[in-house]
């Protein structure tokens, strides 16, 4: 019944979805263009606004988010358990993870000649002309995302743990 009720909204929030950015008139401030290539067409279709975020960008991802939630349900075994960890202390990484990522980012900065300053930013990054070129590569990106979710699970794990054998401390449960 649960699986079902998921599917369904699921379902609907991307059929919704895919109504109003095909109407391209309501749920984003940018309108999506017709090219004669498909690929830059796809691309323009799914341009959706996150900041702040649009009707189309909720309801293309809790969409796909809640059809995930009833596809993924009962798995079970060692890959769940390691994602487990983190949907019980998801504000606990989340906060962990900006510091962290934050401090990687420093780092970087410093090594790359940029100097770790540069960052103590007091405008928008892309608008900082002494950090023009600073970055990665998307795949470096991706790698460091894999490292840092590797590295924040000992210690998600362990303070889940906490939590669970510390009931009596009521402000744990938004953590």
């Amino acid at each position: 019944k649960r699986k079902q009720i998921l599917s369904s909204v699921g379902i609907s929030a991307i059929a919704i979805f895919l109504l109003l950015k095909g109407i391209n008139q309501y749920g984003d401030p940018i309108r999506w263009i017709r090219f004669d290539d498909v690929s830059q067409t796809l691309m323009s279709f799914f341009n959706i606004t996150k900041y702040p975020p649009s009707l189309q960008y909720l309801l293309i991802t809790l969409g796909v988010t809640i059809l995930f939630l009833a596809w993924s349900e009962k798995w079970s075994g060692k890959i769940a358990d390691f994602f487990c960890v983190f949907g019980r202390v998801p504000f606990f990484y989340y906060i962990v993870h900006i510091y962290l990522i934050h401090l990687m980012a420093l780092v970087l900065a410093e090594l790359t000649g940029y100097g770790w300053q540069a960052l103590i930013l007091h405008k928008f990054i892309s608008r900082v002309d002494e950090l023009k070129g600073y970055g990665l590569n998307l795949w470096m990106v991706y790698l460091i995302w894999i490292v840092v979710v590797i590295s924040l699970y000992p210690i998600c794990k362990f303070f889940d743990h906490y939590k669970q054998t510390h009931k009596e401390k009521w402000w744990l449960s938004y953590l």
